[in-house]
Formats: structure tokens, C-alpha cells, sequence
């Protein structure tokens, strides 16, 4: 690995920076962006500041794009061959349901940041693949798809740019505290340079899933992981809605994920009700989720299964905790997980840094007693989207990954529930797409989803049927009450 040395020796170990942003995956390049312009002085320290090679953060909900749009960073996704996203086709046992994104007019409007979005900086540009008509002038809200390690280039692009921001390329082995515990800066290890200390008046961790540093929170301070994606590259893959994202259902079957992210590339995620994946994947692939694949998918599938490139990724749920440690603050993935299923995990880092720079921005980061006032008030105020996303995620597993005959009839009554069109796909798809932060509303519209499953039940079984039916429905509900309101409790009061 070749390193420019200007990510090595223009970090000042003698100056006491504003903030020290750790990671430039997501989260850190924008964080550090928007710091920059109002006025701060920001280092930005990544182990590796060469294009990634993941499958992870490849599909963002129109909430992450807006987000985009209000931090001055949307331009992120040009020029990488970036694919709409105007909603999802969900497939259960061969039928299917389109679900398209909400209209612009039933969603606020996006609010720009103040000394952080200028000169268009918050409208895409035309490319090839992404255009003006599409993200400013539609109707409809808009996601998008990309080669994730091509959208975390561009955002490291951006904040190559910014002059209060220096890079360094280095290892973080230590959060650096003084006497009183609170924390002011890192020590980093600097090829060449060896071990170096760097002090802040504020660190910011933004480290990531597998985040080292999220324990300077708590030392108990860990998140669970209790199923698994097995992820592949299909080529000139044929979806059955090009710009969707394709949800697989089926009461035989785990759930599947269909998403393109460029012209040529389609990746497809493959449920494993597991965090240890099936030792032999061809197999599994082959057994359990090419049977569900529809016809049009199924050569790209095959041929992707023949080459046997499988990429798999564990599910984990951590639910947020507070940034109490004056000098510190965790964001992003390192600070709230959520199943990757529905999507959100961008939209949640990036919404977070938008409410942080309403927070914080304007605050000089000497006076931080004042920034972790800021900061305990910032933990209650995003848990109105963040838990409307994260319920949201681990609701829809549970009901997609239907384990149990109650969870099955949940599944169905969900599929069915979308099938009635108007509020039924309008509301649940706000929710997805990260524009509807009102948990209660989602409350009340999962549990509509329960009863409306368990009004199938009744037409099932028929008068004769209806003493079963009462049972079955009693024990329907409560299956959708444990499911459900333990995470919402978690979210809102945890």
C-alpha cells in the first residue's frame, strides 16, 4: 500500500485541534466536512484511506440522500455510476407488490445547513447515471444505489478539499484521557512516524460496526449479532423493476435481498437466520434461495453461485447510548446498529450529523461543558427518527424471517397489507425511507398490520373455524406485542 505524505507529516502533534474525527468511512468524511466550514479545525484519522472493498452501505434511503442534500455532500454520488432508487417490489410466494417512494409534497422539505451548503453544493450534478430531473425535479422522493467503496472515495474527495482539515493516515490504538477521565485526543500509530499523541478539545468516534473505541462509553457497551447476510455480485442481472429494490418473501424461505448498484453490478443478500454462516454456501444457495429466485434473476444467480465469489456480513442491533464522557463523542454505526435489512443505517449516521451541527456547530469547542450539555440533549432528540428506523428493522425481520406459524401469518398479513394500496403502502414506506420520524404513528400502524392478519385468519377458518380463529388471533397479538414493543421500549426509553 503506497501512502501520500501529506496524510503523514502534516499532522501537528504540538497544536490542539478543534476535533479529531476517527474513521472516514460514512460518517467521518462528512462530519469532518461540515466541522470544516463552520470554521473548525478538524484532523481526520483513517487506518487506510484507499478505496474500500465491501458490501455493506450500498443502498441509501431518500432520508440518507436528504441528509446529503442539508450537509452540502450530495455530489457524493456522481460520477461513480450511482443507481436510482425509486422504491421496492416485495415478492411473497411469486406475487408481487410495487411500493414506491413517498411524494415530495407529504414530506418537510429539506433544510440546508447554514455556512455548510453554497454555491449548489446541496443539488446532485448530471452524470451518466444520476440526474437533476430525477433527485431535484421528481415527484417522488428518491434513493439511491452505489459500489460503496466508490461513494466513500468521493466523500473523502470532498473533505480532501477542505483547508481546516487535516488528513493522517495511521492506526488509533488509544483514546487519550487526562487525570479527571475526560478525554482529549488519541495516540496514533503513524507509519513512519511511530506512535504520535494528538490532542482536541473534542474526539468524535465514528469507527464503525466493529468499533474499538464505543467501550470508552461503557465497558459493557456491545451489540448483539444474531443472524447473517451472504451477499454476491450479480452481473447483467435483469430485475423484475429496474430502479427497485427487490424484497423476496416466502413462507419457506428466509428473506432476500435484490438491489442494482451500477449498470452491470446487482447485489442480492441472502438471509442465514444465523451469525455463523452455513459451512457449505454453494449448497445452501443452491437448496435453500434458488428455488425462490424469479425467473428473470435466476441466470445472473446461477452463474454468480458457479463462481463462487460469497461475501457474508453479520446483523448486529446495538441500541444508542449517551455521549457522557466531556471530550468525546461516538456517532454513527460505532454509537447504533440496526438490522441491515431496511436499509437505514446511513440514513441514521447522516441525520445525526445533521442534528449535531444544529447542536454544536456554532459552539466554540473550548467551553466543553457547554458541547456535552449539547450532547446529552442530542441523544433524546434523534431517537425520533432512529427509532422509528431501528424498530422498523428488526420488525420487518422478524416478520420477513417468520420462524414460527404466528410470525408466518404475520408475513402474510404484512404482504396483503401492502396489497390494499393507499395508506397501506404510503405510511410503511415513509418509515422505511427514514422521512417519517414518529414512532407512535408506527406503533400504530404495525399493530393495524397484526390485526389486519389476524382478520385474514377469520376469513381462513370460516364461521365454523371461529373459536380457533379467537385463540389464534389472542396468540397472533401477542407474538406481534414481543416483537415489537421491547424494542420500541428499548429505543425511546433505554
Amino acid at each position: 500500500m503506497s501512502i501520500d505524505p501529506q496524510l503523514i507529516n502534516k499532522a501537528d502533534e504540538k497544536f490542539t485541534y478543534d476535533a479529531i474525527v476517527v474513521g472516514a468511512g460514512v460518517i467521518g468524511p462528512v462530519l469532518a466536512t461540515a466541522l470544516s466550514r463552520k470554521g473548525k479545525k478538524v484532523l481526520i484519522v483513517e487506518r487506510d484511506w484507499s478505496e474500500p472493498d465491501r458490501i455493506v452501505g450500498e443502498l441509501m434511503q431518500p432520508g440518507g440522500v436528504r441528509a446529503l442534500k442539508e450537509l452540502g455532500c450530495v455530489q457524493a454520488i456522481n460520477n461513480i455510476e450511482a443507481w436510482p432508487v425509486t422504491g421496492y417490489t416485495v415478492i411473497y410466494n411469486g406475487e408481487s407488490v410495487q411500493i414506491p417512494y413517498p411524494y415530495k409534497q407529504d414530506v418537510k422539505p429539506v433544510e440546508p445547513l447554514k455556512d455548510i451548503v453554497f454555491d449548489g453544493n446541496d443539488k446532485v450534478l448530471n452524470d451518466k447515471t444520476v440526474t437533476i430531473k430525477q433527485f431535484e425535479e421528481n415527484e417522488r422522493e428518491s434513493g439511491v444505489a452505489f459500489v460503496h467503496g466508490k461513494f466513500i472515495s468521493n466523500l473523502r474527495n470532498i473533505v480532501a478539499k477542505e483547508s481546516n482539515v487535516t488528513r493522517l493516515q495511521g492506526n488509533v490504538v488509544e483514546i487519550l484521557k487526562n487525570k479527571s477521565n475526560e478525554v482529549v485526543g488519541c495516540k496514533v500509530d503513524i507509519p513512519t512516524r511511530g506512535k504520535v499523541e494528538f490532542h482536541a478539545n473534542i474526539t468524535f468516534v465514528c469507527d464503525g460496526i466493529f468499533s474499538k473505541f464505543r467501550k470508552e462509553l461503557s465497558p459493557d457497551y456491545v451489540p448483539t449479532t444474531g443472524s447473517s447476510f451472504v451477499g454476491m455480485s450479480l452481473y447483467d442481472c435483469k430485475v423484475p423493476n429496474k430502479y427497485n429494490g427487490h424484497v423476496i418473501l416466502g413462507e419457506n424461505h428466509m428473506p432476500v435481498l435484490v438491489y442494482q448498484i451500477s449498470p452491470k453490478e446487482t447485489r442480492i443478500l441472502c438471509a442465514y437466520n444465523s451469525p455463523k454462516t452455513p459451512q457449505d454456501l454453494k449448497k445452501w444457495m443452491v437448496d435453500s434461495v434458488q428455488p425462490c429466485i424469479p425467473k428473470e434473476i435466476r441466470p445472473s444467480f446461477d452463474e454468480a453461485v458457479k463462481s463462487g465469489k460469497f461475501r457474508s456480513m453479520p446483523n448486529q442491533y446495538l441500541p444508542a447510548r449517551q455521549n457522557d464522557v466531556l471530550g468525546l463523542c461516538v456517532i454513527g454505526d460505532a454509537l447504533n446498529m440496526r438490522h441491515p435489512l431496511g436499509g437505514g443505517g446511513m440514513t441514521v449516521g447522516l441525520n445525526d450529523v445533521v442534528l449535531l451541527m444544529k447542536k454544536i456547530g456554532d459552539l466554540d469547542f473550548n467551553d466543553r461543558e457547554t458541547v456535552l450539555d449539547e450532547l446529552l440533549d442530542y441523544h433524546y432528540d434523534r431517537k425520533s427518527y432512529d427509532s422509528v428506523i431501528n424498530v422498523l428493522s428488526i420488525a420487518l425481520y422478524s416478520l420477513f424471517a417468520a420462524d414460527s406459524k404466528n410470525l408466518k401469518t404475520l408475513q402474510e398479513g404484512c404482504f396483503r397489507y401492502f396489497q390494499r394500496g393507499g395508506d397501506c403502502t404510503s405510511l410503511p414506506v415513509q418509515f422505511l425511507s427514514g422521512l417519517c420520524p414518529r414512532p407512535f404513528l408506527l406503533t400504530k400502524v404495525f399493530f393495524a398490520v397484526a390485526l389486519y392478519a389476524i382478520y385474514i385468519n377469520f376469513e381462513r377458518r370460516g364461521a365454523l373455524g371461529f373459536p380457533i380463529a379467537l385463540v389464534e388471533g389472542i396468540s397472533i397479538l401477542i407474538t406481534a406485542v414481543r416483537v415489537f414493543s421491547p424494542y420500541l421500549y428499548g429505543e425511546l426509553i433505554g
